[in-house]
């Protein structure tokens, strides 16, 4: 399946949040968001979702138009620093996402284990840690059938080795075939996890694509380190 985002806007009063947004995203990749705070991203995410109305723009699967509606049945959004369902247990949100949502009861196990969420099954989801909730948090988005997964800051909350973890994790299940858009902060895990990245500033897309294609865009060259380029890039491009 293939989106693309056109002529996005969203404006509140005089202020406008998003101009003129436009976007592609690609079957099966990890498409990173990246952009200052104040950019627009959780806004974005928020209009693609159709959570909150844009006063203008299309978003189109396959050629075709989705209005709001159409896309409550495929596209899951993530937002950060949420906690449904508080007095319920981890297990009890991972059965009721599958039985809500009609994912694959099967791969509830292997979600666990991935995510570590075993120690954590039986509490509360009001109680758990913050990265606790994030990593339960996102196993209620890998869970869900949607072929897009929007996720707002999936690393936040997150020690360093957790975040490599949950970096594996979003990979493979792109690979299998999922195709995710994930709003990134830290520009070096975005580098680490990301196919392709769509650069956010001002409300307004300064730039898209690989490492590569934006290296060229601002004739910036240093393919020995990534994280360090993509950072360069940003600066230099927005």
């Amino acid at each position: 399946m293939s989106w693309a985002v056109h002529h996005l806007s969203k404006t509140y009063g005089r202020l406008s949040v998003l101009n003129e947004v436009a976007f592609s995203i690609r079957p099966k990749e990890v498409l990173g968001l990246i952009g200052p705070n104040g950019a627009g991203k959780t806004t974005l995410f928020e209009c693609l979702a159709g959570v909150l109305p844009s006063d203008s723009g299309t978003v189109m699967l396959d050629g075709a138009a989705l209005g709001p509606r159409d896309r409550a049945s495929r596209i899951f959004y993530l937002p950060d620093a949420i906690a449904p369902w508080p007095a319920q247990t981890v297990r009890w949100a991972l059965d009721f996402t599958i039985g809500f949502f009609g994912g694959q009861r099967e791969r509830i196990a292997e979600v666990i284990e991935r995510l570590d969420l075993a120690p954590i099954l039986g509490a509360a989801i009001g109680t758990l840690s913050k990265g606790q909730r994030k990593r339960a948090m996102l196993a209620i988005g890998l869970l869900t059938p949607h072929p897009l997964l929007l996720a707002d800051e999936p690393f936040d909350g997150l020690d360093l080795r957790q975040t490599r973890e949950v970096g594996a994790v979003l990979r493979d299940h792109a690979a299998e075939g999922r195709t995710l858009f994930l709003s990134i902060h830290q520009i070096p895990d975005a580098a680490r996890v990301c196919d392709r990245f769509v650069l956010l500033s001002g409300g307004r897309v300064c730039a898209e694509g690989t490492i590569d294609e934006l290296a060229h865009r601002a004739n910036l060259q240093d393919p020995q380190n990534p994280q360090n380029l993509l950072e360069e890039l940003f600066l230099a491009l927005t």
